[in-house]
C-alpha cells in the first residue's frame, strides 16, 4: 500500500507480535523502546492494540510518575492507531493499511527506530504491521501452552508436527514485504518467562523450537526470566534500566533483569544497518 521513493538508510522498524495474549509483548516492547531511547537513539513507538493499549498505559504511567517525583525520564514519540470504522470491509481494510503507511512515513524523518506493539489477536493492523518489520520479535512463554501459537506438537513424542496459522501469517507477510520493496524480515522468537531450573519441560520446549526454527525461518533468543519486578514496575512506568535514575535500591533480581534487557538490546542493535525504501502512503482512491 505504499510506494518507494529512492533508497537510503532510514528508520528501523521493530514489531513485537504474537497472536496469543499474555506472552510479554508489551513488556518486551517497552524495554526495547526505552532501552534504545536511554542509550541515545531517537525512538518512536506505535500501539496498534487499540483495545487493550497496554503499551500506551505504561507510557502514561511513566509520564505521571516522572511528574510526581520530579524525574527527567525520557519518553518516545508515541502514537496509537485504531482500525478504520467503515461499513465496507474491503474499504475499511484498505483505509486501515493506508493509515499505518501514513504514520510510518510521518515518523521516518525524526526517528532511528520505530517499535510497534501488536495485539494478542489476528487483525488487519497486526498483519500489515508485520509486513513492515525489519525485525519481528515474537515473545513466547516457555511452555507448550504458548508454543501452540507456533506449532502443533505431538502429545506422545513432543515433536513438531506442523507450523501454526501464525507461522503461515508471518510467511505471507514476508512474501508481501519482498514483493513490495524487496526487503526481508528478520524473525526472532524470544523464549520468555524462563524457569531458573533446567527442568524436563524446559528442555522439551527448547528441542521443539530448535526443530521448528529452520522449517519456518526464525532465530531463537533467550528473553526474560520469570520475575515479579517486571509487573511491579508497570504502575510507575519504569523499566529495570531506570532504577538507579529513579533512586530505587537495586537487588540481585533487579540486576539479573537488567542484564537480560541489555542482552536483548545488544541483539537488536547489533543487526547490520541496511538500506530500505522510504515509506510513503498512497493517496486515497476514489
Amino acid at each position: 500500500m505504499y510506494a518507494a521513493e529512492g533508497v537510503s538508510v532510514v528508520m528501523k522498524i521493530i514489531v513485537v507480535g504474537n497472536e496469543k495474549g499474555g506472552s510479554g509483548k508489551s513488556t518486551t516492547a517497552v524495554h526495547i523502546a526505552l532501552g534504545l531511547l536511554i542509550t541515545g537513539r531517537r525512538v518512536a513507538t506505535l500501539d496498534v492494540d487499540s483495545r487493550q493499549q497496554t503499551f500506551t498505559r505504561f507510557l502514561s504511567n511513566r509520564a505521571q510518575y516522572a511528574d510526581t517525583h520530579g524525574l527527567d525520564l525520557p519518553l518516545p514519540d508515541h502514537r496509537i492507531l485504531a482500525p478504520a470504522d467503515l461499513n465496507d470491509k474491503a474499504a475499511a481494510e484498505e483505509e486501515t493499511e493506508r493509515r499505518l503507511d501514513e504514520t510510518i512515513a510521518e515518523l521516518e524523518a525524526s526517528a532511528d527506530y520505530l517499535v510497534i506493539d501488536g495485539p494478542g489477536s489476528d487483525t488487519v493492523l497486526s498483519r500489515h504491521a508485520h509486513s513492515h518489520a525489519d525485525l519481528l520479535i515474537t515473545p513466547v512463554n516457555d511452555s507448550f501452552v504458548d508454543l501452540d501459537v507456533l506449532a502443533d506438537i505431538d502429545s506422545e513424542s513432543f515433536r513438531v508436527m506442523r507450523p501454526s496459522r501464525y507461522c503461515a501469517m508471518v510467511f505471507d507477510q514476508k512474501k508481501k514485504r519482498a514483493a513490495r520493496d524487496g526487503g526481508s524480515i528478520d524473525w526472532v522468537v524470544m523464549r520468555n518467562r524462563l524457569a531458573h531450573l533446567n527442568a524436563r519441560n524446559k528442555k522439551r520446549v527448547e528441542a521443539a523450537l530448535e526443530a521448528l526454527a529452520p522449517r519456518v525461518g526464525f532465530r531463537v533468543l533467550p528473553g526474560f526470566a520469570e520475575r515479579v519486578i517486571f509487573r511491579e514496575l508497570f504502575p510507575r512506568g519504569l523499566t529495570v534500566l531506570d532504577l538507579s535514575a529513579a533512586g530505587i535500591r537495586m537487588t540481585m533480581s533487579h540486576v539479573g533483569a537488567r542484564n537480560e534487557v541489555r542482552n536483548l538490546l545488544g541483539a537488536v542493535v547489533r543487526r547490520k544497518d541496511t538500506a530500505r525504501p522510504k515509506v510513503t502512503a498512497q493517496p486515497r482512491t476514489a
